[in-house]
């Protein structure tokens, strides 16, 4: 007797971490939405992420786990068919076993699920060659799909546009190329040098066409002000942090020339729009851009061509040091002149 494929009319993907994670799992929802177009596609996220993305186009609903309220009633309410973890979470995967829902998926290293989950994605993040994106998509074979997306075909599946905000519009100057500069990750990656970001302005400031946008958080505002004063004095650079929420920066972003970062989510971000996209990144597996470098039509990275020497920390890695401001500027030259 051929077995059935389970019902797949009501999914929702669990992702209730940071906004990097969460861009890198759109594609997981494009997929499904492209594959099943008559099922409800719906995200399970934080507060702070959902602004930009309900702005993709493959998920009906993002809800936010901070609006869901009590964790069984949500699961019931919602009917849903499948619930993918791809961020594991012990108190939703339990809520979601007390629901019912049918179809639990999670990765079978977390001993939890175990007990919680009655579909288990046998897979290590830390130890595959997989890009982060394409990773994701390993959570559907329990169910009977084993596709793994090419890094050419992830950008297709962001869905993801930039909204249009007044007040984002009115930073920009006509006769400009603007460009995003975001110095800080929220220690969710190696971080190029303050004076690194200092010695690129500078060196930009010698082209009057091109005006650079400092972004971030206030806290990350505050500490940019306190350790790198120079950048921000610059005639060329004017600082936004503190003054975007998560859908203005996307909207900046979107009308951005383009965006510098480390591994941070506003470099997804930009990747996923099709904005212009440099990610600086460490030759050091995990972190390194086999993992979570920017995929996008125009992203592209730097990395240090030699192998780690064994840096110990962020603030002390010779590795993204090694990373020059001629060569950034050369980088960010060439998208001005096309």
């Amino acid at each position: 007797m051929i077995a059935m494929r389970p019902s797949l009319d009501r999914i929702l993907i669990c992702r209730t971490d940071n906004i990097g994670d969460v861009v890198l799992t759109l594609p997981l929802a494009g997929y499904l939405k492209t594959r099943f177009p008559q099922a409800r596609v719906d995200l399970l996220c934080r507060a702070y992420v959902a602004p930009a993305m309900r702005h993709s186009r493959f998920l009906d609903r993002v809800i936010t786990i901070e609006e869901a309220g009590e964790p069984e009633a949500f699961f019931k309410q919602g009917g849903y068919d499948a619930v993918l973890f791809a961020f594991p979470d012990r108190r939703l995967a339990t809520a979601a076993k007390r629901a019912r829902v049918p179809q639990r998926i999670g990765t079978s290293h977390r001993l939890y699920h175990w007990f919680t989950c009655n579909r288990l994605a046998h897979f290590s993040r830390v130890k595959s060659n997989l890009h982060e994106a394409q990773l994701n998509f390993l959570l559907l074979r329990p169910l009977g799909i084993d596709h793994v997306p090419t890094l050419d075909e992830i950008p297709a599946l962001y869905g993801l546009t930039a909204p249009q905000r007044p007040a984002v519009d009115a930073l920009f100057e006509s006769g400009q190329r603007h460009i995003i500069l975001h110095p800080k990750s929220n220690g969710s990656g190696r971080e190029w040098p303050l004076g690194h970001f200092t010695a690129l302005a500078r060196e930009l400031s010698a082209d009057p066409e091109i005006r650079l946008f400092v972004t971030g958080s206030a806290a990350e505002g505050a500490l940019i002000a306190q350790e790198a004063p120079d950048l921000l004095a610059l005639p060329n650079v004017e600082s936004v942090c503190g003054r975007l929420d998560l859908d203005g920066l996307l909207a900046l972003i979107g009308r951005c020339d383009g965006l510098v970062a480390s591994s941070t989510g506003p470099l997804h971000l930009a990747a996923a729009v099709g904005s212009r996209a440099l990610g600086l990144f460490p030759p050091i597996k995990p972190l390194d851009p086999g993992r979570w470098g920017p995929l996008g039509t125009r992203a592209e990275v730097l990395c240090a061509e030699r192998p780690c020497a064994g840096c110990k920390d962020a603030a002390s890695c010779i590795c993204m040091a090694s990373i020059t401001p001629s060569q950034v500027a050369a980088r960010l030259r060439a998208w001005v002149r096309t």
